[in-house]
């Protein structure tokens, strides 16, 4: 007998999102990522803004994340239209402010592709710390909700059984 192999790893965690919502998170996410990135290369390099947007967001991410878990073991499910609004109006506060605009976008750009890869719902933003805790907390994202639930009820009705044909 041989194997079978299947798409889920040893750990049985399931990707949350489907082609199109991954999709999505790659195109988005590389556009952000090039956009800095082309950006410092033709108007300067500024290390700060890779620094603080590839490890001081992510270690602030995951300082609070954790801190969370230990009062609050449960998982987060903030994906109201509250939190929707407020992970906007936190993603546009430090776009919008010169010295962390290029921070942000390297940040969500690379926590979109961490979160693709992984296949995790939900907002980037805690893509690195879900990531490195282990856990499954979700932020609302008013960019990609749409997209995870569409996929989510379309994937619903593909598993249900059809009606008897006769």
């Amino acid at each position: 007998m041989t194997p079978t192999r299947t798409s889920e790893p040893i750990t049985n965690r399931r990707r949350r999102i489907g082609p199109l919502g991954t999709t999505a998170r790659v195109v988005v996410g590389g556009l952000l990522l090039a956009s800095v990135t082309w950006g410092h290369l033709t108007r300067g390099f500024h290390l700060s803004a890779w620094l603080l947007g590839l490890v001081g967001f992510p270690a602030l991410a995951l300082a609070g994340q954790w801190l969370r878990a230990r009062r609050t073991p449960t998982p987060l499910r903030a994906t109201g239209p509250v939190a929707h609004a407020l992970n906007l109006a936190v993603f546009l506060v430090l776009y919008l402010l010169e010295p962390t605009s290029d921070a942000a976008l390297l940040f969500y750009g690379a926590s979109m592709w961490l979160a693709a890869a992984r296949g995790d719902a939900g907002c980037e933003v805690l893509a690195v710390s879900n990531w490195l805790l282990g856990r499954d907390d979700q932020i609302g994202c008013a960019l990609f909700w749409p997209i995870d639930q569409w996929e989510h009820r379309r994937g619903q009705a593909e598993q249900q059984p059809g009606p008897a044909r006769g």
